[in-house]
This record gives C-alpha cells, structure tokens and sequence, in this order.
C-alpha cells in the first residue's frame, strides 16, 4: 500500500504553518521522516505529529531544523509566534488529550474538577456564570457527564485528584445536591483506578492556591498540563513547563492528607449537608 501523507493546513494557526513548513522544506530536501529524524537526532513520530500541527514542537527541535535545511532562523522564528500564540483550538485540543489520557491527575481549590462532578453539581455551577443562558448550562452539563463515560469502561484511565479543603465546605446548589456529591466523592477516595486527597486548610498557603490544575500522561509516556484561571486556560506541551507544573503538583500532594484521613475529612463534610 503506498502512503498517502495526511494533507496540511498551514494557515490555521502558527503551529499548523510550522508543520507545513517542515514538511515543505523536508520534501525539497528529498528526505523521509525516518531520514530527518536521524538528521536532527528526533524520532519520526514526533516529526509526523509536528508535521500535522498534533504536536508543539519541542524546544530543540527548531533550531536543529533550521541547522538541516540551512534556513538561518526561519524555524526558530516560527516557533517563537507558535508558542506566543493563544490557540482558539486550545481547549479542544486538551479535551482530545483528556479522552486519550492513561493517568489523569487534577488539583481543584474552587470547585470540584468536572470529572468528579455530579450532574446537580455541574448544573448549580454553570448556573453561577451569569452570562450563560440556561440552554447553554444544558449544554454544558450534558457535555460533562458524557466526559465521565469513559470512567466506566472496561479500561478507565487511571486518575488522582487533589481537592482544598475550601471546596468540601462550600455549597453548590442544595443541601441534597451538596450530600450527594460529596457521596459520590467519598466512592471514588481509594479505588483501582481512583485516588482523591484533601489539602487541609491546616497546610497553608502554597503554588497552586487559586486555580486548578491537571496533568495528563498520554499512552506515548508523554505529559501535558492545562492550568486554568477565572476567566481562561492555558495549555501546556513542551516539557520543560510541563515538568515545572508536575514539581508543585507532587508538593502538593506530599502535604494532603492521607486517603483514610481524606476520607473522614469528606464523612464530616457531608454533616454538615444534613437536613
């Protein structure tokens, strides 16, 4: 069977036109992918992704292009637009790692991270942005829970959620709305493929304290990060970052409480919900 390479779309963003430019110069160049990986010392399915916009290009990889193809910084140029470049497929994109992901691992100090949410949790909170209509909220929940599908399969990925303490006492929607999630969050402390801490207020301040934060580890042993904000997310591919995020995540989870004592902490929580 002759290969077919997958076509391109180079001006959907700097990231897409990167790939297409690798591809054009690596073609010129009469060269296969098997042939420039062992040019710029990369592997061929890292330069297949990059070609087809799937993957960031790591941060050597530029410079080593433009080394090959004799190009000055014509790469280096184009990696530095890509990685300013606010992606309007971002959370797309992150939504693709979430469904491909082996190991998931979040940090939640607001809210509960939508994974763990109940669908009367979602609901009361997607009503508390005003400026969704309530046909939006629907949608919303909708999409969530069809995110949770996968958390039933025969082959779940594996997930590790760290939750603040402030997120157990603040209630979402009813008392009975409140007492059925944290039910739902206690089934889900110490499963084969479930663990969930609680940082105490008792551990103080530290890194992440008012935002959220998840990491993921694709089949490929490769890991993303998206931090997210108030108002936005931001994804993040290269290595170096991701590693930066993994480093607070694990001091975070160092000083939460144990499951068994996360568990109690959840039980005296749901007290607090009762009629």
């Amino acid at each position: 069977m002759t290969f077919k390479p997958q076509p391109l779309t180079p001006y959907l963003s700097a990231r897409h036109y990167f790939g297409s430019e690798q591809r054009r110069h690596r073609e010129g160049a009469g060269l296969s992918l098997v042939q420039l990986a062992g040019t710029v010392n990369s592997s061929k399915s890292t330069l297949g992704r990059i070609e087809t916009a799937e993957l960031m290009p790591p941060p050597d990889i530029p410079d080593r292009l433009d080394i090959a193809f004799g190009t000055d910084k014509h790469f280096h140029g184009l990696y530095e637009l890509a990685r300013r470049e606010i992606h309007p497929d971002q959370y797309k994109r992150y939504m693709d790692f979430e469904f491909r992901a082996e190991v998931i691992e979040q940090y939640g100090a607001q809210a509960l991270p939508g994974l763990l949410q109940t669908e009367e949790y979602a609901r009361a909170f997607l009503r508390c942005q005003e400026d969704l209509s309530p046909e939006v909220v629907e949608e919303r929940v909708t999409a969530r829970m069809s995110r949770q599908e996968r958390l039933r399969s025969e082959q779940p990925p594996f997930r590790w959620a760290i939750i603040d303490e402030s997120v157990l006492l603040r209630p979402m929607g009813s008392r009975d709305c409140m007492r059925e999630q944290l039910a739902s969050l206690l089934e889900q402390v110490d499963t084969p493929s479930s663990k969930v801490q609680v940082m105490p207020f008792g551990a103080g301040s530290h890194s992440l304290l008012g935002g959220a934060l998840t990491l993921l580890t694709l089949p490929d042993g490769a890991s993303v990060a998206y931090e997210e904000g108030i108002e936005a997310g931001h994804l993040y591919e290269d290595p170096a970052a991701v590693k930066r995020w993994r480093r607070q995540y694990e001091v975070l989870r160092a000083n939460s409480l144990t499951l068994d004592e996360s568990a109690e902490r959840i039980r005296t929580a749901m007290k607090g919900y009762r009629l």
